[in-house]
């Protein structure tokens, strides 16, 4: 068998997404699956304009767009008493940093993206489970469950977040953080899906739960995931986020948000697990990319878009380590890619953390959050500029975090917007 340029495992969203980026680059790219053939599971997901930006450089955004829904704007809602809390005005978002925020079937993404890459020539294998990589003079290796072994110029590995390649850089296991999410969709034709607005993706956050709801495949579906606590998992048992305990969980919640429980796919679940973060990636000429990298919590809806972000980094440092005559420094390539990524998804890991901390407070801490929230002003960007502008390709063009509001401060923050609405009636008062 012939010897790729690169050899990526995994068909997920990172592997084709990688795939694809370093075919771009005119690299002979052979893509190992272990499943029997390629798919995703799940409903929706989110992309905002860090990822549209480079479905746009790939030539893929068009057909996203057509595939999905480009919403008007993002809320969030107590799931208690179902006001308002804050909202993103997305077509301003999209004005302020040139690409859309969208929503698409995660199958839809999927397949797209496997399409570009048949398109561009990649080596596509199914029923190939990698059992152990090693590193050669030439390159790296890996085997399959068969005995089978593949030998490339470097391996990526876009294994998940059961990773077999991340126990080369890290001895650690998946953290469960005791939540469980129920996802279910509803045609648009159903009373449940004409009761929203299918261009809103809205979030209702409640004490240890909380509810999404936003529009699909241009309005024809509802996408709902409910995300709740598990008691049982907290008392280490192993039965954990079991129908019975999805009722429970919401039982306090408003009655859209507990009517929604009853389109939830009720014979499977997802529990939610991530991992610490990591700074070493890169072990000689294998590399981890995706979740076997940074497997996150979904708060900030940015899993699948690091590991897309990863892909075209990658692919754009290939393309600046290479010689005249085709080769690339995989050294100064990898250790570019390394100098970068591991940094920026260590702080979308740990805030997507304190970001769910923060969706499911619950007593005078939710209260204060809340106030914070309510005050927020519709246009105000200083909590998404670091994430959703251009994805950086060094170091120093990383933008600085935000600052954190303390719930501590919620009285002068209410006190402050109180004063300049005052004002603001007053002056209007005067003309």
């Amino acid at each position: 068998m012939s010897h790729p340029d690169v050899i990526i495992v995994g068909g997920g969203i990172g592997g084709l997404g990688a795939a694809f980026s370093l075919t771009r680059q005119g690299l002979d790219v052979r893509l190992l699956e272990r499943a029997a053939e390629f798919g995703e599971v799940g409903a929706g997901i989110q992309l905002a304009p860090n990822c549209t930006r480079i479905l746009e450089d790939y030539g893929l955004l068009d057909e996203a767009k057509n595939l999905g829904v480009v919403p008007e704007a993002m809320i969030m809602r107590d799931a208690v008493d179902g006001t308002e809390l804050t909202r993103l005005d997305l077509r301003d978002l999209e004005k302020r940093y040139g690409y859309p925020y969208m929503v698409i079937h995660r199958s839809d993404l999927h397949g797209l993206l496997l399409r570009a890459c048949r398109r561009g020539g990649v080596e596509l294998i199914t029923d190939a489970e990698v059992t152990s990589y090693e590193n050669t003079p030439a390159g790296a290796r890996v085997t399959l469950a068969s005995g089978e072994v593949h030998e490339a110029g470097v391996v990526i590995a876009a294994d998940g977040l059961h990773s077999v390649a991340r126990a080369l850089l890290v001895d650690d296991e998946p953290v469960s953080s005791a939540y469980v999410a129920y996802r279910g969709t509803v045609p648009a034709e159903l009373p449940r899906a004409r009761s929203v607005d299918l261009g809103e993706v809205v979030v209702h956050v409640g004490p240890r739960c909380h509810f999404v709801h936003y529009g699909l495949r241009g309005g024809e579906l509802l996408n709902q995931v409910a995300v709740f606590e598990s008691p049982r998992a907290l008392a280490g048992q192993e039965d954990w986020g079991t129908p019975d305990e999805l009722d429970t969980a919401f039982a306090a919640t408003s009655d859209f948000v507990r009517d929604g429980l009853g389109f939830m796919w009720r014979d499977k679940w997802w529990r939610m697990f991530d991992r610490g973060p990591v700074m070493n990636w890169v072990h000689g000429r294998i590399t981890l990319l995706g979740d076997s990298a940074h497997p996150p919590l979904q708060y900030i809806a940015q899993g699948a878009i690091m590991a897309i972000e990863d892909g075209w980094v990658l692919g754009e440092h290939v393309a600046r380590n290479r010689a005249e005559d085709g080769t690339v420094d995989w050294t100064a390539a990898l250790a570019a890619y390394e100098a970068v990524r591991p940094e920026h998804c260590r702080r979308v890991t740990t805030t997507s953390r304190a970001w769910g901390e923060l969706w499911h407070l619950d007593g005078a801490a939710r209260e204060q959050r809340n106030a914070i929230l309510r005050a927020r002003d519709t246009h105000d960007y200083s909590f998404t500029d670091w994430l959703y502008g251009p994805t950086a390709l060094t170091p120093d063009e990383e933008p600085p975090m935000f600052e954190p509001i303390p719930l501590t401060s919620a009285r002068a923050v209410v006190a402050t917007a109180a004063r300049d609405e005052a004002l603001t009636a007053a002056g209007s008062g005067t003309k």
